[in-house]
């Protein structure tokens, strides 16, 4: 059996992803077969991964992130169940890239089992190939209410036997507690196993916080093995949408003389936010994420990001007054992006017996189209041309166009037109195109024009898949850097030192 390692949180957005990867990056540098796991997710934020047989399927955009870390192609293996939620009290069941159906709170405790055991059959495969698997929790490891069919945090942990390692976030505040109450809730048998900590996000001299790392060490006889820094341009591949702040990224100068504004409405049940980050590398492009109507009525270019629940989502706009703005904003001339769902409310009428089971309802009316549900997903990733260049992306989708004729956005290889493109309206479903480049360029050059903002140019060497690169390499360097990483690859090799003392009162 290869050697493994648990990196959990204290909270969800602690760093348990960023960790992860950075780990996984030193790792693949010193020559290690490594992969990631995350044994559940839950996220609509997702990606599209095609195996060795040409079959698509969907895992969290983290976990392929953590994969080219490692310098493997992403696999459904790395996150066998993920959990897309459609409302406040239902999720779609992703299991080893497919969906397998719709679950609540209380019939989801049924299906656990299943999925528990197929979880463990993943990663004991995948411990057989590789010699490391690193494996992500999700959300605290200490949430008590959810431990007795917990398969994910130290439920994984005890039944691989995983040493595990805990991130706290100190931007937050109160990090010495959140890490010394993680360990002090758990049980016996899972203390065993959490063999430290680690601390993110720290501003400032490191020499400030040592008293308060040797004072954990003595409470709880666990070491910090490291402290990360602050690093504000670590932005790419954001787990959760609510992670980005306001202002996506951080905006560089334009290579012109004007700015070009854009804003992408923050829907409620938001899926693949992240194709906002490709815009938001450019120089003097701002993006914003917003629901404030306002900013709307104030932005260059207005984006409707992909939704995992069209029909709501397009009601919520309504009712919050953003759709007026939204509709101002096209009749005004400026340019309007739809991508997936957001593409589908641009429609004169949606047709949902699957997602919402409106049956019928109006869309936006921006767009001469009609759109439909099929039962079946679409899974793709296809490639074609725009703009005259080429472009490729990821489709993840029950809706279609079932009814109109446009012109389309882009024109697919070895098939029909794609999206569409009426005047200053555009709409696709292809999740991850503006990552081309040469796309990206050409798209932004129009809209700019169609804003007004025709002092805005393009830079002409942006490469976006060289900047994903860096900002791997860069938590690769954090973690050789900043972690004792001499003792991390004993807890891999060796698994949790014996005798950790128990720290009470542990688990209710």
């Amino acid at each position: 059996m290869s050697g493994g390692l648990l990196v959990a949180g204290t909270t969800s957005d602690a760093g348990k992803s960023l960790l992860t990867a950075g780990i996984c990056r030193w790792l693949a540098r010193r020559g290690v077969s490594v992969a990631p796991f995350k044994a559940q997710n839950m996220s609509n934020n997702s990606t599209v991964v095609v195996d060795e047989y040409g079959q698509g399927g969907e895992i969290g955009r983290a976990q392929a992130m953590q994969a080219a870390a490692c310098r493997v192609a992403p696999s459904v293996r790395f996150n066998p169940v993920l959990l897309k939620p459609g409302s406040d009290r239902s999720s779609q069941v992703v299991l080893l890239g497919r969906p397998v159906g719709q679950v609540d709170a209380a019939s989801y405790r049924d299906f656990r089992a299943e999925l528990r055991q197929t979880v463990l059959d993943t990663l004991r495969d995948l411990r057989a190939e590789y010699e490391v698997v690193v494996c992500e929790g999700a959300g605290s490891p200490t949430e008590i209410n959810l431990r007795a069919g917990d398969f994910v945090n130290m439920g994984l942990a005890r039944a691989a036997r995983l040493p595990t390692i805990v991130v706290g976030d100190i931007d937050r505040g109160g990090v010495f507690a959140a890490l010394y109450g993680t360990l002090a809730l758990l049980s016996p048998k899972d203390q065993a196993l959490l063999a430290g900590f680690v601390v993110n996000k720290f501003r400032g001299d490191p020499a400030l916080l040592q008293p308060g790392l040797d004072d954990l060490y003595k409470l709880t006889g666990r070491p910090v093995y490291g402290v990360l820094p602050w690093k504000s341009d670590l932005w790419l591949d954001g787990e959760d949408s609510l992670a980005y702040g306001r202002t996506l990224g951080r905006p560089t100068q334009p290579v012109g003389t004007e700015w070009l504004r854009v804003a992408v409405v923050r829907l409620p049940r938001i899926s693949n936010a992240t194709d906002a980050e490709a815009l938001a590398a450019e120089p003097g492009v701002r993006v914003r994420i917003t629901t404030e109507p306002a900013e709307v009525a104030d932005a260059d270019l207005v984006v409707l990001p992909g939704s995992k629940s069209t029909v709501d989502d397009l009601n919520w706009l309504r009712e919050t007054g953003l759709a007026d703005a939204v509709l101002a904003h096209a009749k005004a001339g400026r340019p309007l992006l739809g991508i997936c769902g957001g593409y589908q409310m641009l429609a004169q009428r949606i047709h949902d017996d699957v997602e919402s089971r409106r049956g019928t309802v109006a869309g936006l009316g921006l767009l001469p189209i009609e759109i439909a549900f099929a039962p079946e997903k679409t899974l793709a990733r296809p490639v074609g041309a725009s703009f005259g260049v080429p472009v490729r992306g990821y489709e993840i989708h029950h809706g279609y166009v079932s009814a109109g004729d446009v012109t389309p956005l882009i024109h697919v290889t070895g098939g029909i037109g794609e999206g569409a493109r009426v005047g200053n309206v555009f709409g696709t479903h292809w999740h991850g195109a503006f990552e081309c480049d040469e796309f990206r360029r050409a798209f932004l050059y129009v809209a700019a024009r169609r804003a007004g903002r025709h002092g805005f140019r393009v830079a002409p060497d942006t490469d976006f898949a060289a900047m994903r690169e860096r900002g791997l390499d860069v938590l690769g360097d954090l973690v050789e850097e900043h972690l004792d990483t001499g003792a991390l690859w004993r807890l891999i090799e060796s698994g949790p030192p014996p005798g950790l003392p128990f720290v009470p009162p542990g688990a209710p």
